[in-house]
Order: C-alpha cells, then sequence, then structure tokens
C-alpha cells in the first residue's frame, strides 16, 4: 500500500516564521544597544567617557576654555566639566524639540558638520555627529548642565531616553558662567568591565594637556582623595623628551606648519605641529593626534611625516654623497629608529570606524609632507654634523635590513622552483617589506603592474575564476595552472592545519587578493580564501593574507568654499550615499557632482589603482583573521557554503542569517 503524501505547510502558516511583521525597524538609539560594538569599544567604557572630553577639548581648541576636570565618582559614574560656552539649550528651528536633548538622543547631531567661516568649530575631533549620543545610549544615567548667557539648563537622561525634563533658571550670584558639566553612569552590560584602565585615562589626560598649551587638565578620583593636573607650556619636545627610553643621536627636530588664506590646495589654519627624535636603542615613542583626537591605530598624517622625513633625509644624503655603493634607502630605514609626537589640525578629518583611531583622509598625506619636508631639509643644512649623524643612522638601518634578506635568499638553496611566466616579481628581497598581488584577469593585471611601487610590489594575474579547492585532495591541487602558478609564487606549498610547512621560502610578507568590487570580484575573493584556508591555512595563521579593498565608485567634486575641485572614492553603495551627504552639507548643489561605477579594475588607470588601492599610505587592506571563530568552526562554517554537496545546508544557512549580511567566517 502507498503511502501517502503529506501536503507542504502553506507559504503564509505560523511554522515560516517570517512575514511582514518579522521586519523591524530600529529607531533612535536602539542600533547602539543592539550592535554597541559597532560604534565604540566594548572591553571597557573609556572611549565613550572620551566622547565627552573630546568635547570639553573642542571648546578649549576653538579658544573658548581653559580648563577641563574630570572626576571619578565612588558610584561608579565620571563627571566631564569644561568652561567652554555651553551647550545651546534653546529650541532647534527645524526639529522644534531643545537642542542640548538633540545632541544627546540623535546619532547624528552636533555643532561640528558646520565647517568654515561662521561655523561653530573650524578644526574639531567630534566629526562623525555620534558621540555623545553613543555615551547617552551606553549609560544607566547621564545629567547633563550647560551655563550658558545668564542661564542654566539641567536635564537627565537613562539609557538614551529622558527621564528629567529639561528646566532651566536664571544664575544665582556666585555660580558659574558657562561651560558644561555631563555626568554619566556607564551601564556595565554592555562591557568586558566596567572599570576604566587609570594608566590609558591618565595618558589620554596628559595629552590632551601637551597639546593644547595653557589649557589646564585635572583628575579627581574620590575613592583614594587623589588629584592629579596637567598644565603644559613646553608644548611637544617636552613631553617627548620625558616619555623617551633612550637618549636622542641628534637634538630634537620640532617645528610647526600651517596653511594661510591664501594657500591654493589647504584651507587656512591646516596643517600639523610635531616633535621628532632619533635613538639608537630603546622602544620608540609614536603618538599621532587629528584635532586632540589620539589615532593609536596611525592613518595618513602619520604617512606624510613618515614622507616627509624620508625625502629631506634621502635628499641630504644624496646630496652629500654618502650613501655606499649597493644600500638601497628605503623610508622604513629612515622611520626605523625615529621617536614622534605629531599633532595634525584637519579642517574635514575622514577617520576609519566610529572609534577614531586612525585617520583615512588622503590629503593629510601631502598636508603633512607639504610642512615637514622644507623644514627638515633647511635645518639639516643648516646642523650638517648633525644630518651626517642622521645619514650615518638611516644607513647602517639599510644595511642590516638588506644583510636579513640576503640570509633569508641563502637559505632557499639552489632548488627553487622555476617562477611563473606570468609573474611581474618586485625588485627587494625583503619579505618584510614585499607584497604580491593576485589581479583578476589580464587587463587589471596591466595596469597594477604600471601602478605598482616597482621596489615592494608583485603582481600575478589570474585567468578567469579560481578551482574551488574544498573538495580537492591536496596532491591534485598542481593540475590546475593557476594554483600551481600562486603556490611557486608565494614559496609556500600547499598543507594542512596540523603540519609544519616549510616557510623559509616564503617570498612575500603579504598575498593580497585584489579583485574587481562587484559580486563577480566578491566570488572570485571567497574562492581564493577558500584556497588559502584549506590548502594555506598556516599563511593565514601568520598573518600573511590580506584582501584590498578598491573602490565601486568615483564622484567627481566641484569647487566648494575653501576647498577645490576633488575625487572622492567610495567603495560601496553606503559610502557613496554618506559622500554625496557630505557634499550636500558642504553646500554643492544637487547633481552639480559627477558619479562614474568603475565595471572592474581593468577600468582604473594605473594612477588611480595606485592611489585607490596599491599606495600603502592610502589603501585600504584588510587582514584575513579566524575572528572570534576557532579554526573547526570556521571550517564547519565554509563547508556549508562551499561543499558540493551541502545545498540543503546552504539553504537553510539562508533561511536562518537572510539578514547578516558579512558572515563572520
Amino acid at each position: 500500500m502507498a503511502t501517502p503524501l503529506k501536503t507542504p505547510p502553506s507559504p503564509s502558516s505560523a511554522s515560516s516564521g517570517y512575514s511582514e511583521g518579522s521586519i523591524r525597524v530600529l529607531k533612535g538609539l536602539e542600533p547602539v544597544k543592539q550592535r554597541p560594538g559597532m560604534y565604540t569599544r566594548t572591553d571597557n567604557p573609556l572611549h565613550i567617557i572620551q566622547e565627552v572630553l573630546d568635547n570639553a577639548a573642542d571648546e578649549a581648541l576653538a579658544g573658548y576654555g581653559k580648563k577641563i576636570k574630570v572626576t571619578l565618582h565612588t558610584d561608579g559614574s565620571v563627571s566631564i566639566e569644561d568652561d567652554g560656552r555651553g551647550i545651546p539649550f534653546g529650541l532647534h528651528p527645524e526639529e522644534k524639540a531643545p537642542v542640548v536633548e538633540l545632541v544627546f538622543t540623535r546619532l547624528h547631531a552636533g555643532g561640528k558638520f558646520d565647517k568654515g567661516s561662521g561655523g561653530a568649530y573650524s578644526f574639531s575631533g567630534g566629526l562623525h555627529g555620534v558621540g555623545v549620543s553613543v555615551t547617552n545610549a551606553l549609560s544607566k544615567r547621564l545629567e547633563v548642565v550647560s551655563h550658558r548667557e545668564g542661564s542654566v539648563a539641567k536635564l537627565a537622561f537613562s539609557a538614551g531616553d529622558v527621564i528629567e525634563a529639561l528646566e532651566i533658571r536664571k544664575l544665582e550670584a556666585g555660580e558659574r558662567r558657562q561651560g558644561t558639566t555631563v555626568r554619566a553612569w556607564p551601564d556595565a552590560k554592555y562591557f568586558e568591565t566596567a572599570a576604566l584602565p587609570m594608566s590609558e585615562l591618565t595618558h589620554l589626560l596628559r595629552s590632551k594637556a601637551v597639546l593644547m598649551p595653557g589649557v589646564s587638565v585635572t583628575l579627581t578620583v574620590e575613592k583614594t582623595k587623589e588629584t592629579q593636573q596637567w598644565l603644559y607650556k613646553g608644548g611637544l619636545s617636552d613631553y617627548l623628551m620625558q616619555t623617551l627610553s633612550g637618549d636622542p643621536v641628534i637634538p630634537l627636530f620640532e617645528g610647526s606648519g600651517h596653511a594661510d588664506k591664501n594657500a591654493d590646495n589647504f584651507a587656512e589654519g591646516e596643517g600639523a605641529d610635531w616633535c621628532v627624535a632619533f635613538t639608537e636603542d630603546g622602544q620608540p615613542v609614536r603618538e599621532s593626534y587629528v584635532n586632540l583626537i589620539p589615532t593609536s591605530a596611525g592613518g595618513t598624517h602619520e604617512s606624510g611625516l613618515r614622507d616627509g622625513l624620508f625625502t629631506a633625509v634621502k635628499g641630504f644624503i644624496e646630496l652629500h654623497s654618502l650613501l655606499p655603493k649597493g644600500v638601497k634607502l628605503l623610508p622604513e630605514d629612515v622611520f626605523a629608529r625615529a621617536s614622534y609626537v605629531l599633532s595634525a589640525k584637519v579642517l574635514d578629518p575622514q577617520f576609519q570606524g566610529q572609534i577614531k583611531e586612525r585617520l583615512n583622509s588622503r590629503d593629510a598625506v601631502r598636508l603633512v609632507s607639504s610642512f615637514v619636508r622644507p623644514a627638515l631639509e633647511l635645518w639639516l643644512n643648516q646642523h650638517v654634523d648633525y644630518g651626517k649623524k642622521l645619514a650615518e643612522l638611516a644607513i647602517k638601518a639599510a644595511q642590516t635590513r638588506q644583510r636579513a634578506g640576503q640570509k633569508v635568499e641563502k637559505r632557499k638553496g639552489s632548488g627553487v622552483a622555476v617562477l611563473p611566466g606570468k609573474l611581474t616579481d618586485c625588485e627587494s628581497k625583503d619579505i618584510s617589506h614585499n607584497e604580491v598581488f593576485l589581479v583578476e584577469g589580464d587587463s587589471a593585471g596591466g595596469s597594477a603592474k604600471m601602478g605598482r611601487d616597482k621596489e615592494s610590489q608583485a603582481i600575478l594575474p589570474l585567468r578567469g575564476k579560481v578551482l574551488n579547492t574544498w573538495e580537492v585532495e591536496r596532491d591534485r591541487l598542481f593540475a590546475n595552472t593557476e594554483i600551481h602558478d600562486i603556490s611557486v609564487a608565494v614559496g609556500v606549498d600547499p598543507h594542512g592545519p596540523n603540519d609544519s610547512p616549510d616557510m623559509s621560502g616564503l617570498r612575500y610578507g603579504k598575498i593580497c587578493i585584489l579583485s574587481d568590487a562587484d559580486v563577480d570580484g566578491s566570488h572570485i575573493q571567497v574562492l581564493l580564501l577558500t584556497l588559502f584556508f584549506r590548502h594555506f591555512p598556516k599563511l593565514i595563521e601568520a598573518g600573511h593574507v590580506y584582501v584590498a579593498k578598491p573602490p565601486l565608485f568615483r564622484v567627481d567634486a566641484p569647487a566648494r568654499g575653501k576647498k577645490p575641485a576633488s575625487k572622492v572614492y567610495a567603495l560601496d553603495e553606503g559610502e557613496l550615499t554618506a559622500t554625496l551627504d557630505k557634499l550636500r552639507k558642504d553646500g554643492v548643489r544637487e547633481g552639480a557632482w559627477n558619479i562614474s561605477r568603475f565595471k572592474g579594475l581593468g577600468e582604473m588607470s594605473a594612477e588611480q589603482l595606485w592611489e585607490t588601492t596599491l599606495n600603502p599610505d592610502t589603501r585600504r587592506l584588510m587582514k584575513v583573521q579566524l575572528g572570534r571563530f576557532d579554526f573547526t568552526s570556521t571550517q564547519g562554517e565554509i563547508t556549508k557554503l562551499m561543499g558540493k554537496g551541502e545545498a540543503a545546508a546552504r539553504r537553510e544557512l539562508m533561511e536562518l542569517r537572510a539578514d547578516d549580511v558579512d558572515i563572520d567566517v
């Protein structure tokens, strides 16, 4: 007797669990509370406190304050008090709500978008507009008191919502006339620990005082009744000398440069202050800031300092014929023993991520370099003996580097496989400096070959889509020409996760996957990542595999205010929308810009490819890491995605996690 077929459930039945009501729209500060890691550090609350501190520092930077007081209260709250202008508390002309309330409850609200003459701030670090609103969202309670124009206003929030409405009264005799006090109780559930790291906090406060000579910064700890105060008048050189662990070989090189109103390429006031020391021993001290914001991950302003130093020192060495035969000087040779404190002023800084650890503004390279290079050239020619000592230090570093490269080469022996013919290799043999780009197609490969740095960048064009190697046996891999060429070019044989491959033949410190920014490019990227994870896992484990992120769009923006016409590159649709929004805020007429979409890397000129994707100072390069998953978990995820017999598992994965756009594998 035949078994009757069961009727499949109706698509509209409750069992599907997916209907119009399944879509949830996050409003206000809900996105912050749902995904706090997208907006701040979650190891401790220091960054959300820093957002308040940055606002107080921006007031001082604008010339409206001389004192900043930070208090750590016994109940776990933190208060920051300044003597600036006070946050406005009148009604916003468009939103019809108190401005102080908008600042703390809207993600993109603040006084720092309005740049240039007539704006509230000429230079500021809090430019993303998500600062104190994030602090508010992640605090159990937050109180704001603003003294301004003869009145004082107070209101309180809980988890981002107003719980004590705005209360305004006239100032009484003896009360301070202006300034803002913010007291926040960080919510411990959003952080791994609720305790603030004291060493980081004191370093942050001291650096604010260093970068704002004449401004007093005070830290009081109620529990221990200890108070520390920082007030520097000696500037960056005093700070650097106190921080150095080794003695300088030559006197400190200190200087500053800022654009005036006649500058063609930069806004008035943009520029940098710097202090550089060169030592033979001790750990180098390297700190950089943009509009007083500490950029612990560096960025394009540091690249400008490096470029200016290298160009000036190299020119001095060539002028005096100091370079020994056979020695090639590289930027890291000059920078190897350099310690510095760099403070840049950028009118419209573009940071990587919301916590502003790295500056991405491309113009900052040229900005800082244009002031550092001529200043150092002049200084070296005025102090020739010191210049020769500095040259000796750089040449010694270059010789050490080259000897290390030669040792690696000798260990390879004579049994090296013949390199693939289509590989355009680099000149350097130093694997810590070298990188190879696995490029999609001959057309893009041609642009990359012309646009690359021949000294350190190699190009290996790949024909079509690479084989899906997830289920390919290791001894059959070399039947595929593309995979054979990748292995030989890299200099490491295929291996498993538990193997100990011979890494002495590795020829490049960075192996970079470079594919188009479209869907096909993403597919090629996935196939190559599958290859490396399955058959070259130790390269990923050692941090040698990277993914280059070329832009999908180019926006030609017209001149606006003091800014000349410029080209802005956008990684994807989201960045394009943000770029156009920014142009509108800058006063550019709708449609006055021109948007170009790159169909592929082959459409880019060599110059464009260098500027956006190959130049170490301005490119976006992501290191491939396992992230929060271990090897076994990642293997299971990739099996679902790449296995030939896993169609059902893939379908289930898409149904369950269709809204997870970026699956972290």
